[in-house]
């Protein structure tokens, strides 16, 4: 038992030495190449093992012969050793330098290309995760792209609908001020309708910004769809007589919902006020309302003769306002949104505050709005 003890000892001790010159060298090398680094470790492995067999070959006083063959021993697997070391670090810088290169596709138009060399585990989740960020960059920018190219298009009309109503104030004014108007109390309407057409196309833009800002601050209360229904009916009603259109709210059941009463009713009126003035004279417009699953869906179903497919997916899009069928030009103090093409894009915004989702689906003779809200907890 001494005998082990003595020869643990001196095998230690050569190997500590080893070990202290390996940590001195793990240290210098920690910024330089990993195959480098790989190489030092199995350097300082084979000159433990070989520190510490001479010194326990010295302790044991071992003869010239029997020390030769341990140490050729030791010098053959040293050799096998350091060569797999080598090899292996080669291994790894080759895989890394091929996903090196490989990452920088990432973000670009191609996309994300895996490198083709083998990698080790560690590598190919690495690569995984370029992959998957890659694909997210992409999004990110097509989403942005589409938001810019939004704007520019919203820019672009609210210029040409600002300059409109601001040409018509301008030639009425100077009319008054010529004294050349016939009529100047009909002039008067006039101008107050214009300059609450902008006024509104202001607070749409204002409100528009908010939502997309993520400032949009919803009072939350338990309340019934019902009366929902109920308020945005009697706030449409005014407009739907004016145009000869008649309002029926069919099957609206009392499902109980938290939502800012006053967000949704303002979602509910727009949509009115499109499917109002979308729908031809003595037409129908009709809310219902109806519990599926965890939500509650509310719909608004005009007789505007149908959305072309091509463009159903864009109708929540700011700015847009569809074709010339679908978009009837605004008689002056009509109610409603701006005219701006952000009723739709407001209503989306404020739906998605909620958790909710807004879709369109045309029906026989026009199309149906639908906005789904988590219902409320028993």
């Amino acid at each position: 038992m001494t005998d082990l003890l003595l020869i643990a000892l001196f095998a230690g001790l050569g190997a500590t030495g080893a070990g202290l010159l390996g940590w001195v060298a793990v240290r210098l090398l920690r910024r330089r190449s990993m195959a480098l680094s790989l190489f030092c470790v199995a350097a300082v492995t084979v000159l433990a093992v070989t520190s510490g067999t001479v010194a326990v070959a010295q302790a044991m006083f071992l003869s010239g012969h029997d020390l030769g063959v341990v140490m050729t021993v030791l010098g053959m697997a040293s050799v096998v050793s350091l060569l797999t070391a080598a090899l292996l670090g080669r291994q790894v810088v080759a895989g890394s330098r091929a996903l090196t290169a490989a990452a920088r596709t990432v973000g670009s138009d191609t996309g994300f290309t895996a490198p083709e060399h083998p990698l080790g585990l560690e590598l190919a989740q690495l690569s995984a995760e370029l992959a998957a960020t890659s694909a997210r960059l992409a999004e990110s920018r097509a989403r942005a792209q589409a938001l810019d190219a939004s704007r520019r298009e919203l820019i672009a009309w609210i210029s040409h609908d600002l300059r409109t109503p601001l040409a018509g104030l301008r030639a009425m004014a100077e009319a008054l001020e010529d004294g050349v108007a016939e009529r100047p109390e009909h002039y008067l309407r006039r101008i107050r309708a214009e300059v609450e057409r902008l006024t509104g196309m202001v607070d749409d833009l204002f409100e528009l910004s908010r939502i997309q800002a993520g400032a949009l601050s919803l009072s939350l209360s338990r309340v019934s769809v019902y009366d929902l229904v109920d308020d945005a009916l009697a706030g449409a009603h005014p407009l739907a007589r004016q145009r000869g259109v008649r309002l029926e709210g069919r099957q609206v059941a009392a499902e109980p919902v938290e939502v800012d009463s006053r967000e949704i009713t303002r979602v509910l009126g727009n949509l009115l006020v499109n499917a109002i003035r979308s729908t031809p004279e003595d037409g129908v417009v009709a809310v219902s309302a109806r519990r599926e699953v965890d939500e509650v869906v509310l719909s608004v179903t005009d007789g505007c003769g149908g959305i072309p497919e091509q463009d159903l997916s864009r109708v929540f899009e700011t700015g847009w306002r569809g074709s010339t069928a679908r978009t009837p030009r605004r008689d002056p103090g009509e109610g409603g949104d701006s005219g701006a093409g952000l009723g739709l894009a407001i209503v989306r915004g404020i739906v998605e505050a909620h958790a909710g989702r807004a879709r369109v689906h045309n029906v026989t003779g026009g199309c149906c709005f639908e906005i789904a809200l988590p219902a409320a907890p028993a």
